[in-house]
Parts: C-alpha cells; structure tokens; sequence
C-alpha cells in the first residue's frame, strides 16, 4: 500500500511563497504522475499540477508562472514550489501519485496539508 505523507503548508502573507513536499513510500511499482490537487472551502477539489516521470507537466491556469512542480524520483518525492501566493490559493492541499501495472491504474493521496494566505 503505497502511503504519501505531505509537509511544508502554513500561513503566509500575500506575495509570500511556500515549498510543498510529498514523499511516497510502499509502493511495489514505480510511480507514474504524481501532484497537487487543493479544495478550498465549500468548493470541489481541483488540480493544481502534475508531473509525469519523465518530467512532463501540467498546470492549472491559475497558478501557471507562479508555481512550480518538480520531483526526484529516486526519494519518490515530489514538490510544490509555490510563489506569489493569492488569499485565493488558500486550500487544503492534497498530494497524489499513481501506479500503473498493466491495465490496472491505482491512484493514492495523502492527507492533505493546509496552505493559509493572508491578505
């Protein structure tokens, strides 16, 4: 069983910025993409950024130019580097990774860690 456990959230002023980390351990496979998803109060989950482990990526409109996804894939680690940050990216933040193995995809997430940007 494949655990992800995410650090690095807190309070930050406007224009602040925060390094998210989320380090996976368990997992008998490699692990494809791996991200940030957030869920702000009273809304839907969504994403924030992907990577892929080649290093693709993918962002929402939103953050684009501000955040950064990385990963180093021999800690199966993956980071958020979050820059001019918003009262309006303040959410709880939810690290995920992914397996695939053959025709079967098994997505993961972590608990989450809360980002607070104060205006």
């Amino acid at each position: 069983q494949v655990q992800l456990v995410e650090s690095g959230g807190g309070l930050v002023q406007t224009g602040g910025s925060l390094r998210l980390s989320c380090a996976a351990s368990g997992s008998s496979f490699s692990l494809n993409d791996m991200g940030w998803y957030r869920q702000a109060p009273g809304k839907q989950r969504e994403l924030v950024a992907l990577i892929s482990r080649g290093g693709s990526t993918n962002y929402a409109v939103s953050v684009k130019g501000r955040f950064t996804i990385s990963r180093d894939n021999a800690k199966n680690t993956v980071y958020l580097e979050m820059t001019s940050l918003k009262p309006e990216d303040t959410a709880v933040y939810y690290c995920t990774a992914r397996t695939v193995v053959g025709a079967l995809t098994m997505s993961y997430w972590g608990q989450g860690t809360q980002v607070t940007v104060s205006s």
